[in-house]
């Protein structure tokens, strides 16, 4: 009878023995030199204008999240944005060309946003009362933000045709705005100029000749203004999608010197209500996408704007508010840390994940301000990848997605490492492109895994990431999945240990297991991982 049972069992176990797969490979960094550099403050969060009463797909997910509304009093916002120890905050939004600044001599009644049928996007203009803009401004000071502010670009113009605008920016209320700020003593890192409305905008467009004109008006004012401070802000827009024959124009009207970054939006992953959205996310042609808009504008820069950078100045992944069970879970980290990846490969300096709150896609909660997933993810990157990024090759399945940079504020390279295999558990080695002596793309990631493979075999295998000194000899291990096996799961796992608030409503330790650093390394399907090695040699990193 006992014999029987163990054969039951053992058959009926042949069916998950069989479905576990086991890729073996190989991740070769190349530390020699670097192929990017981000900003110090690469990790940035947007805070928007939306009222309570902004619905998608019938649900209200905004409540009071505005910056208007949001509760600045609430200890979990002030402890979530001091753990990043100086996070970069965009505020700005869809409704950003609409808000008007209650001070100097404003030309026009200055009320609260309401619902109105003909308004753009179906709201009245705003009011940012300068009570409210002091009470930001000491929240941030007291939070150590970089702040970034979106600039109205649509006051004192009007509907030309369909959703295009013209006439001339009256720039009044903006200059006594900026005039306040700069009295009160407020840092500003960048003022931003408008909000998506390059191309063919989002309800509303403006030519990029207008807008070149606008933006050689706006920086004289802004150097005028801050004339004998210490500090000027930079000038960053458009704040739009790209649009390359805009883009391009834009960057030509301006001019040398004008434009500090040029800033894009990214919504690869469609609506919110889209139901394929986490297959998706987990499928590394459809992030692959995307690239093509990095590589671009990189291009447009250079070409055309060698004086200025490339930043992503609002990103949320799935557009009208998120997905709903999937922006706000642990699936979207996928999505989310590929992004920062890809971005800062090329050449992007900032990255503005739509939003620090607010919506389905929040890095907070809208209503408990209880951090999702995604925040535990932006935290590890901003506390473990250094600006300097470093070309990565492998052999491995495309579903096994790998950037390297120079550590954050230590010796050492940091690896993220993405699985988006939901059967195959892949065992990897990490090598030094010094010792196997392989040069390694640097324009793309995606290396033909049949000349990697050979190049592998053309040289020595087992090479040591260490270069000369035995002085370490681990590596940090930072393991991400989700409870309980649930990709939808709000709860991210560290190293088997859940992420939670701890009983005084601080931000939890986030620990890495040291392991021994000539040991293969196991990343589970569908799961993350950042691996820093200390003793790693790379030149680039000095």
């Amino acid at each position: 009878m006992e014999f029987g049972m163990i054969l039951i069992l053992f058959v009926a176990s042949i069916p998950t023995i069989l479905a576990e797969d086991i890729s073996y490979g190989t991740i070769v960094v190349d530390g020699t030199t670097s192929i990017a550099q981000t900003d110090d403050n690469f990790v940035c969060a947007t805070i928007d204008w939306w009222p309570h009463d902004k619905c998608d797909y019938k649900q209200c997910p905004w409540h009071y999240t505005s910056a208007i509304t949001l509760d600045l009093s609430h200890p979990i916002l002030t402890k979530a944005i001091q753990a990043f120890n100086r996070l970069r905050i965009r505020i700005g939004g869809s409704l950003q060309d609409q808000v008007l600044y209650n001070v100097g001599n404003l030309k026009s009644p200055c009320h609260p946003f309401r619902k109105m049928k003909h308004g753009l996007f179906g709201f009245s203009k705003g009011c940012l009362q300068m009570k409210r803009w002091d009470e930001l401004n000491h929240f941030f000071n007291a939070t150590s933000v970089m702040l970034t502010f979106g600039l109205n670009a649509l006051y004192g113009r009007h509907k030309i045709k369909g959703s295009l605008w013209g006439g001339e920016w009256d720039s009044s209320n903006a200059q006594d705005f900026i005039k306040y700020s700069i009295s009160k003593g407020y840092q500003i890192d960048s003022w931003e100029y408008g909000n998506e409305l390059s191309g063919n905008g989002v309800g509303a467009h403006v030519h990029a000749d207008r807008y070149g004109k606008d933006l050689i008006h706006l920086k004289k004012i802004i150097k005028e203004l801050y004339r004998g401070s210490q500090f000027e802000p930079s000038l960053v827009a458009p704040g739009g999608f790209f649009n390359q024959q805009w883009f391009t124009k834009l960057l030509q009207v301006s001019g040398s010197n004008v434009l500090d970054a040029i800033s894009h939006h990214i919504y690869n992953l469609g609506a919110g209500s889209d139901p394929k959205l986490v297959s998706k996310i987990l499928d590394p042609n459809h992030l692959n996408k995307v690239g093509n808009t990095f590589i671009n504008l990189a291009r447009t820069v250079q070409t055309h704007g060698p004086w200025s950078s490339a930043w992503v100045g609002e990103s949320g992944g799935a557009y009208n508010s998120g997905g709903p069970h999937v922006s706000d879970t642990f699936v979207n980290s996928f999505w989310y840390l590929d992004q920062l990846g890809m971005a800062s490969k090329y050449q992007t300096k900032v990255y503005c994940r739509q939003t620090l709150i607010g919506g389905n896609y929040g890095l907070l909660n809208a209503t408990t301000y209880v951090p999702n997933p995604d925040y535990y993810s932006a935290l590890l990157w901003h506390r473990l990848m250094g600006k300097v990024v470093l070309a990565v090759g492998s052999d491995a399945s495309p579903f096994l997605r790998s950037y390297a940079h120079c550590s954050k504020g230590r010796i050492g390279v940091t690896l993220l490492v993405i699985n988006l295999s939901d059967q195959t558990k892949f065992i990897t080695d990490v090598q030094n492109s010094m010792n196997n002596n392989i040069r390694l793309a640097t324009e793309q990631q995606n290396i033909s895994r049949k000349s990697f493979s050979r190049s592998l075999k053309n040289t020595a295998s087992g090479a040591e990431i260490k270069a000369s000194s035995d002085e370490y000899s681990y590596r940090e291990e930072y393991h991400l999945t989700p409870k309980n096996g649930y990709l939808q799961t709000r709860t991210m796992v560290l190293n088997g240990i859940p992420l939670e608030l701890t009983s005084t409503g601080n931000i939890p330790r986030l620990d890495p297991i040291r392991v021994n650093v000539k040991s293969p390394i196991s990343i589970t399907p569908l799961s993350i991982a950042f691996l820093v090695f200390p003793d790693f040699a790379a030149p680039a990193c000095r």
